[in-house]
């Protein structure tokens, strides 16, 4: 695709390496550009409009070009535009943010950790976690479990948790000591005649064994998250945190949910974590958060973890972690006010009810004979794409189905996200069941055009 000279498009082929991107690609057909957004929707730079079907990336709960949240940071960029949390430090805004954060905790916490991205905190838990365990004499226990397909980031750290094969090519990934088990996605890793409550069970069982190959001693935590985003928005199987969360407690290993992707009201609870009765020791935020708004994440931690930690560092006499931006505090005042618009606003109970709605339109699509699988909860959602229903297959390469339909739906006004060969669906928390409707209609419409150019 040819761009006229100096326009935005060829600016940001000749200067801008993109992340997620095929960069030889990319040098041919450039970017789609952005200019702004309003509610569910974004407008390109020639006029045309999107269902923002994926909250940019899981993120932008309340809608794009909310006043308030740009009112909020306004003032505070007014007020204090920056100052750190380093050497005793802190401001108005961070401290009400942490306070306000441990009080929505699904279970007790004890204290938080301000980052700046998701990967960030996952980066900063592992670092915490061997900080523990050195101050608990346990200088063995450093080792970290993750599973087959989850998203966790992409440091060097977080990367390696990450389960996901292009996260690790090329990049000598994982590094020593990151385990990954079975990925719990039933409709793929279940065997012939196997309930999905014997899949959770060997889901289970096959940790208990990773363990026991490693050695119980020497493992610090299972990081996991509640709903798998990125992965293929993977719904844990039933009975599946009831079988295994007792076998880390049985190893005394910690669980760390990241709710980077769920907390804030995605799967119809403010966290991911009460949607399936999971107990973390320690919790990841980001995203939703402030909607994406400002950078800012958050880790908080259970008094079992933050008690050595602060007892090592008196020991030490600093705790040797911090970011410039961690706890920034016009990130944290856009945060306070996503969050209070998500209360008054009900988007929780929003997202419950518009996203049964969401998922009842989808798999109503069941029997279109690109579609092989349609899960999710709530305001997350995807659907897998096959080419042979029986043989749970799609075009070769993987993913070549998935980035035809993917590219139909954007031609046609929805921007989503194929990941391999199934469409993501993660809109922000205040679309109707109406902008439901027209997007379902829109998919509907864009499976029928890809089967057509397949021959099905």
């Amino acid at each position: 695709m040819t761009h006229a000279p100096n326009s935005p498009e060829a600016r940001d082929v000749a200067h801008h390496l993109h992340g997620y991107t095929n960069a030889i690609r990319h040098e041919e057909i450039g970017p789609l550009v952005i200019e702004r957004g309003d509610g569910i929707y974004v407008h390109d730079i020639h006029g045309k409009r999107y269902i923002e079907a994926m909250a940019g990336l899981w993120s932008v709960g309340v809608g794009f070009s909310e006043p308030r949240l740009v009112a909020a940071a306004t003032r505070q960029m007014e007020r204090l535009p920056y100052y750190h949390t380093f050497g005793h430090k802190a401001q108005g805004p961070v401290i009400d943010l942490a306070e306000k954060l441990i009080s929505l905790a699904p279970v007790p916490m004890s204290k938080v950790f301000f980052t700046n991205s998701g990967s960030e905190a996952n980066d900063t838990v592992m670092k915490l976690l061997r900080y523990r365990a050195n101050a608990m004499g346990e200088p063995q226990r450093k080792k970290f479990i993750s599973r087959v397909k989850g998203y966790h980031g992409v440091t060097l750290a977080s990367a390696s948790l990450t389960g996901l094969v292009n996260n690790h090519r090329s990049f000598d990934l994982p590094i020593e000591g990151v385990f990954h088990t079975t990925a719990p996605h039933y409709w793929r890793e279940g065997r012939p005649g196997e309930s999905e409550e014997a899949f959770a069970t060997r889901c289970a069982e096959d940790l208990e064994a990773l363990i026991l190959r490693e050695g119980p001693e020497t493992i610090a935590a299972m990081f996991a998250e509640p709903v798998m985003g990125a992965g293929g928005v993977i719904v844990p199987p039933a009975t599946y945190w009831e079988k295994v969360q007792p076998v880390l407690a049985k190893y005394g290993i910690l669980l760390v949910a990241d709710e980077v992707i769920c907390g804030f009201g995605r799967t119809g609870n403010l966290w991911g974590s009460q949607t399936y009765g999971m107990k973390p020791n320690v919790l990841v935020c980001s995203k939703q958060l402030s909607s994406s708004y400002l950078p800012i994440s958050a880790l908080m931690i259970d008094e079992s973890v933050y008690r050595p930690i602060a007892e090592e560092s008196g020991r030490i006499g600093t705790l040797g972690h911090g970011f410039t931006a961690g706890g920034h505090p016009v990130a944290a005042a856009v945060a306070l006010e996503n969050l209070a618009i998500i209360e008054e606003r009900g988007l929780v109970a929003n997202a419950a009810r518009v996203g049964a709605h969401l998922q009842s339109r989808l798999r109503a699509l069941e029997s279109h004979p690109l579609v092989g699988e349609v899960r999710g909860v709530a305001l997350i959602a995807a659907v897998e794409l096959v080419t042979d229903k029986a043989a749970k297959t799609a075009l070769d390469p993987a993913g070549k189905l998935g980035a035809l339909v993917a590219g139909i739906m954007q031609e046609k006004g929805v921007i989503s996200r194929a990941m391999g060969d199934a469409i993501a669906f993660c809109p922000p928390l205040i679309i109707t069941e109406a902008q439901v409707d027209e997007l379902v209609d829109l998919f509907r419409a864009s499976l029928d055009e890809a089967a057509a150019s397949v021959g099905l």
